[in-house]
């Protein structure tokens, strides 16, 4: 299992789709060099959906504490918006209480919470590859489909993307 990285005075963030360096600079009002200089040996053209990094600046209080807001565009649902950032839906509404998740409206401003930790693996970090399926890594690793779901939680296994790490109980 990959080190949870040391930020003293910073905040862990957990990679999501779509993530690159230059958009969590703009997203956390810092810099590529020093995301770069906060997380030595890691790649920043070879960021890993699940990997967690250090974003060198303290979590901001306010409206979206560990989060951040996101503007809502065309064809937005919460549902769309959990998918795309790796969270349960419940999650996004428990973080925009007083807005209508039937009515959201372009342009308007939401909160899109930071993930949960993920608990412990009680088993080995396995990064997806193209091609991989629960049902072919149950059989690889000797173990069940349900048990890949239960060691796995918020990861959906009709949209495994590669890159993205799981966790293979045993």
């Amino acid at each position: 299992m990959a080190a949870q990285p040391v930020c003293p005075g910073g905040t862990l963030y957990t990679i999501r789709p779509g993530d690159s360096y230059f958009s969590l600079a703009r997203r956390f009002n810092t810099t590529i060099d020093a995301l770069i200089a906060a997380n030595p040996g890691i790649s920043p053209t070879n960021l890993q959906i699940g990997q967690t990094i250090c974003i060198p600046v303290p979590p901001v209080p306010g409206p979206c504490p560990g989060g951040f807001l996101y503007v809502i565009k065309p064809g937005d649902t919460f549902f769309s918006l959990a998918q795309r950032f790796g969270l349960a839906v419940e999650a996004v509404i428990a973080a925009n209480p007083g807005v209508d998740p039937l009515n959201l409206q372009i342009g308007q401003q939401v909160c899109i919470p930071a993930p949960a930790p993920s608990p412990p693996c009680p088993g080995r970090i396995y990064t997806i590859r193209a091609g991989d399926t629960f049902f072919n890594l149950a059989r690889r690793f000797g173990t069940t489909i349900q048990d890949l779901i239960a060691a796995n939680p918020g990861v959906d296994p009709n949209n495994l993307q590669i890159g993205q790490q799981i966790c293979i109980p045993g």
